[in-house]
């Protein structure tokens, strides 16, 4: 443990000493005017901050002379274009989101507009746009870039696989757990006891609870690091969600035995012409419903909580006027901090929620078809499909 926690320290360390560094090495000004306060310059910051971003940004401030200065440290932008694979770094765009600082690299020349990044054709200088907002003037490239929300996936993998490797090491060895380990030790015997356990069965559930506790920690820490001001917004990127979605499909898909792929194909004791009817309802649910559920579900509800928490923090920008700048900062202080405290609730119940879901339909595609109850090796009843139906219902 003593080791895992001197990496961590040693982790933390680099990464603000880099961050610093970075942030106030530059002197040059950048494309942004000034401070956010106005309802244009909270909407258009609210907007940003949800969306993903190709460079560490932790804040910004003007300095004496006027200059725009940031905080924080560039990311590896990677892209493939016309003229193959090319790297840089995001530092190259100087915080430019507009489209207005071309990069020249690998013989091509690319701009970042919007968070994405276009490669221009031979003589343009902007991205230019149709009715359809399609690009007249420019082709998107294949972005592998390592972005702000790809930095806290890795950063949150790395605490767990630490985490989780002293905890199994403390029971390798028979002991009782000692430090962190305490903490995760109820927290993992929950999610087996009270997820795993009831929704697959005691025959199975063992298979999928590493499944289910990665799931499980790696939702809720990611949603616990997006409460913190380094800004993270990792679950709130569908994209991420719907990587998440898509696991839980393959996992469930491919574990489904005989008797599920029976049920959902050709339905028994169910009248002969309508059991057609009933495979492609029960496929749909299978391949679309039960991911799309999931994946929104989290996103939505994250994403949601970051822009309430960062509207109401703008209160005292847009209502300042009204209640005078101490009587808004206040109604922001009070109002915001309760909201926060709501969003470290949500933050859990959207892991569990995912994790509990996730089981059922684990559950439902392993569970044996039998009406007669069985019992395990201990005792204990075995849950049938029809039982993990009727709870999932």
């Amino acid at each position: 443990m003593k080791k895992a926690t001197t990496y961590l320290r040693t982790l933390v360390t680099l990464v603000f000493l880099f961050g610093s560094y970075a942030g106030f090495g530059k002197t040059e000004p950048t494309q942004e005017e000034g401070p956010v306060n106005g309802k244009e310059e909270v909407d258009a910051y609210i907007k940003h901050h949800i969306k993903d971003s190709h460079d560490f940004h932790l804040f910004s401030y003007t300095d004496d002379t006027g200059e725009r200065r940031h905080v924080g440290f560039p990311l590896p932008v990677i892209v493939w274009s016309s003229k193959g694979l090319v790297t840089f770094m995001s530092s190259a765009f100087h915080h430019d989101d507009d489209g207005e600082v071309i990069v020249e690299k690998g013989g091509t020349r690319f701009v970042k507009l919007h968070s994405k990044i276009y490669e221009l054709n031979e003589g343009a200088s902007s991205v230019s746009f149709d009715e359809e907002h399609h690009a007249t003037n420019a082709s998107k490239v294949l972005d592998f870039s390592i972005t702000k929300s790809v930095v806290g996936i890795l950063l949150v993998g790395l605490l767990m696989l630490l985490a989780f490797s002293s905890l199994a090491r403390q029971y390798k060895n028979r002991k009782v757990p000692t430090g962190f380990g305490r903490v995760l030790e109820p927290l993992v015997i929950y999610v087996r006891d009270e997820i795993a356990r009831p929704n697959i069965g005691e025959k199975k559930y063992r298979k999928f609870t590493g499944y289910l506790l990665t799931v499980f920690f790696f939702i809720w820490i990611l949603n616990l690091l997006g409460l913190t001001p380094l800004g993270f917004n990792v679950t709130g990127q569908l994209a991420v969600t719907a990587c998440l979605a898509i696991f839980t499909l393959i996992v469930y898909t491919f574990s489904g035995n005989k008797d599920y792929w029976m049920h959902m194909l050709w339905m028994p004791d169910a009248p002969w012409w309508i059991r057609p009817v009933l495979a492609v309802i029960e496929l749909a649910g299978a391949f679309i419903i039960k991911p799309f559920s999931l994946l929104v579900r989290l996103f939505a509800n994250i994403s949601a909580g970051h822009i309430v928490v960062m509207s109401l923090i703008a209160i005292m920008f847009t209502l300042k006027d009204t209640l005078t700048v101490g009587g808004a900062t206040a109604l922001s202080l009070v109002l915001s901090f309760f909201i926060t405290l709501i969003e470290v609730l949500v933050a859990f119940l959207q892991a569990y929620i995912f994790t509990m879901l996730s089981a059922l339909f684990i559950g439902m595609a392993v569970a044996e078809h039998d009406h007669d109850h069985g019992h395990d090796d201990h005792g204990e009843e075995v849950p049938d499909a029809e039982d993990v139906r009727a709870d999932f219902i």
